[in-house]
C-alpha cells in the first residue's frame, strides 16, 4: 500500500483533459507499476506541469495518493522523446507500443523491467535516420513486449512436432497455437491448429532474431515486403492474444511506404 504522499520515476503513456485545466494522465512507473493522476492546471499556458505532462516525457514525481485519482504535485523531467513528434512515422509507432504497454502493464506492483523497455526502444525509434526503415524496430519492439507479458510465440521450433526449423520452405504462423508450424507435419495431426498466415523462409529467419537485444543484421533491413508482413503479422498476433485492438494498429496500417 502506498502513503499518502510518494515518489516514482514514470513516463507519460497517455494524457486527456480533465476538468478546465489539468490533464489526466496514465503513466507507467518503475516503482508502481501503472498509476492514473492529476496534473493540476497542466493545460495552463504558464504551467509549470505544462510540458512535464506531454507524451513519452520521463518524469520524477512527487504524488498525492487519492480516493479515486492520485494527483501530481511535483514533476522534475528527466528524459523525453522530442524528435517523435516531429515525424509521422516515429509518432504513430511510438503511439503503439504505448498502447501496447498500457495493455500488458499492471498496477500496484514494480513494473520495472517494462518501463525500461519502453524508454529503451522509443530511444532507439527517436534517433532512426529519417531514411532509415522503421518496421524492423516495430516488429523487435513488439517481439520484446510479447516476451515480458508471457506471450512471445514459438518460432525456433514447429509446434507440432517440435522439430527445430532450419531450411524448412513450407511454413505457417498460428495465433491459437502460438508460433510457427511445418505445414507438412498438419496431415498427420488430428484436429490441427488453424493457420493465420504461411511464411516465406526469410519471414522466418526474421522472426527469429527478434528476441535478441541486438538488431537485426544490417543487409535484412531492407528486405522490406518481409517486414511488412511480419509487422502485420506480429500486430494481428498481439490483438488476437490480448483481446482487445489498438486505435494506433489502423494508422501504423496506413502509413504509406514512403512514411516508412
Amino acid at each position: 500500500m502506498m502513503s499518502r504522499t510518494y515518489q516514482a520515476t514514470g513516463i507519460n503513456l497517455q494524457g486527456r483533459a480533465f476538468g478546465e485545466a489539468d490533464r489526466l494522465l496514465t503513466i507507467l512507473t518503475a516503482e508502481y507499476g501503472l498509476i492514473r493522476a492529476i496534473a493540476p492546471g497542466a493545460r495552463k499556458y504558464k504551467s509549470s506541469l505544462r510540458g512535464r505532462s506531454e507524451l513519452f516525457v520521463v518524469n520524477n514525481l512527487l504524488i498525492v495518493a487519492g480516493k479515486s485519482l492520485d494527483k501530481v504535485v511535483q514533476a522534475e523531467t528527466i528524459q523525453s522523446y522530442p524528435k517523435l513528434s516531429q515525424n509521422l512515422a516515429k509518432l504513430t509507432v511510438s503511439q503503439y507500443l504505448c498502447e501496447l504497454v498500457l495493455a500488458i502493464a499492471l498496477s500496484e506492483q514494480p513494473q520495472r523491467e517494462l518501463y525500461e523497455l519502453i524508454c529503451s526502444h522509443l530511444a532507439r525509434i527517436e534517433v532512426l535516420d529519417e531514411n532509415e526503415y522503421i518496421l524492423p524496430y516495430l516488429c523487435q519492439a513488439i517481439f520484446h513486449f510479447l516476451i515480458i507479458a508471457g506471450l512471445v510465440p514459438q518460432v525456433h521450433n514447429c509446434l507440432l512436432t517440435g522439430k527445430a526449423l532450419i531450411g524448412n520452405n513450407c511454413l505457417g504462423f498460428s495465433f491459437e497455437a502460438g508460433g510457427i508450424i511445418d505445414l507438412a507435419a498438419l496431415t498427420e495431426t488430428i484436429n490441427p491448429p488453424k493457420i493465420d498466415s504461411k511464411l516465406t523462409l526469410q519471414e522466418m529467419q526474421l522472426l527469429q532474431c527478434l528476441g535478441k537485444t541486438d538488431f537485426p543484421a544490417e543487409e535484412n533491413l531492407t528486405s522490406e515486403l518481409a517486414w511488412i508482413n511480419l509487422d502485420r503479422l506480429l500486430r494481428r498476433y498481439t490483438q488476437y492474444h490480448l483481446g482487445k485492438t489498438f486505435r494506433s494498429s489502423a494508422l501504423v496500417e496506413g502509413l504509406s511506404p514512403l512514411e516508412f
